[in-house]
């Protein structure tokens, strides 16, 4: 029997029916939000998203949202500080969709990445993070560059352990340590200049969501083809979607691989895709 939105909205009802929440069900959107009755500060989730996860890993998917959710809305109602916290400051990687501001007017900060990326700042909460705003800089009389440089350096810190497969010729190294950083090492030059010269071929990288990122060293055109599928794959799976698209890496600089196309049309299969 196919799963309905309302019988979704009643599974996360009572999942989630705690004193000083609040629910809600958007009919026209199709969604689902939690948020705190004191200050209106919540989460809202896409209920046929919800439903696609639970239909492929069952209850499993609820008890991993509901954590999410959880953990969301715990360390939204908690006064925290930077001071003291620099080595739990990183830069975390959204798509160029993502709202500048929280939903009760605070302005985020963020720098931009690529034209599908934006970087923002987060301070590690252990089980999450918060995203920092322009005025908790001001609070704590940090500047924004400062707050910059703590976090591009943790972010070089971070840990490195890629798994390597062998698909027709093209080496793919996978990562996802499932830290919430896992695309923010796409920011680790270092890293990035490391990989382009162990190469053999064209160096492209994906991050399609938030805890896993996509390092290919494509030796021959089928690789292009057999990266997309993969970041699409990831894409539709992961809880923070960054991009589908994936970027060729070369001098220093990273460009999506649809543009890539348009300048080389050899690459294409048709003169008729796009």
């Amino acid at each position: 029997m196919k799963m309905t939105s309302i019988q979704m909205k009643k599974k996360l009802e009572e999942r989630l029916d705690e004193n000083g929440w609040r629910t809600s069900f958007n009919r026209d959107k199709d969604t689902f939000r939690v948020e705190w009755e004191h200050s209106g500060e919540g989460i809202t989730v896409t209920v046929p998203n919800v439903i696609s996860k639970w239909q492929e890993k069952g209850e499993k998917s609820l008890d991993e949202l509901e954590e999410h959710i959880r953990e969301a809305l715990r360390v939204m109602n908690e006064n925290t500080e930077l001071s003291g916290q620099e080595k739990n400051v990183y830069p975390v990687i959204r798509a160029a969709s993502f709202p500048t501001e929280t939903e009760n007017g605070k302005k985020l900060v963020y720098t931009e990445h690529t034209a599908e990326t934006r970087i923002y700042y987060a301070l590690d909460l252990g089980k999450s993070y918060q995203l920092i705003d322009y005025q908790k800089l001001e609070e704590e009389g940090w500047s924004i560059d400062r707050m910059k440089e703590v976090a591009s350096f943790n972010a070089r810190s971070l840990e490195v352990s890629l798994r390597k497969d062998t698909v027709y010729g093209n080496d793919f190294y996978f990562q996802s340590l499932n830290d919430g950083y896992d695309a923010s090492r796409i920011l680790n030059e270092s890293l990035l200049e490391e990989m382009k010269a162990e190469c053999k071929g064209e160096l492209a990288i994906s991050i399609p969501h938030q805890d896993v990122i996509i390092f290919a060293d494509i030796q021959n055109e089928g690789g292009y083809d057999i990266l997309a599928q993969m970041a699409m794959k990831f894409f539709a799976e992961g809880l923070v979607p960054v991009t589908s698209l994936s970027f060729l890496y070369e001098n220093g600089k990273l460009e999506p691989i649809f543009i890539l196309a348009q300048k080389k049309p050899k690459e294409k299969k048709g003169d008729d895709e796009t």
